[in-house]
């Protein structure tokens, strides 16, 4: 998971390669929301690091927001990185609810990042 945490907070780009409304080509459920990889980097699995686009509601081909979340998969080594609009955000209900088509199949739980207080 620390491979995803590096992300929570920051302004990353996505390459989207299934967009919202396409099909898995393995396991054939459609897509709810766009969903990538970030490029050159990489995840425990060897493949780039995943990532869901909450808040847009057409298919893209890359997207640009914020990292507001990770879904920590704790029966799998492939966590995922949620990224939104600049603005945006969702509760962890929400985004459960949101990737449901593709996180039924796992045991997660949606990790945010901390907001500490400086005195």
């Amino acid at each position: 998971m620390d491979y995803a945490k590096q992300f929570l907070g920051k302004t990353v780009s996505a390459k989207i390669d299934r967009p919202m409304g396409s099909r898995h080509p393995k396991h054939g459920f459609v897509y709810m929301v766009n969903y990538g990889f970030i490029p050159e980097t990489k995840a425990p699995d060897g493949e780039e690091v995943d990532a869901y686009v909450l808040g847009v509601f057409e298919p893209q081909d890359m997207f640009t927001g914020r990292c507001i979340a990770i879904i920590h998969r704790t029966n799998d080594n492939d966590d995922k990185v949620i990224i939104a609009p600049e603005g945006v955000d969702y509760s962890d209900k929400q985004i459960m609810a949101l990737t449901e088509f593709q996180e039924r199949f796992f045991k997660s739980k949606v990790i945010k990042r901390s907001i500490r207080m400086i005195k």
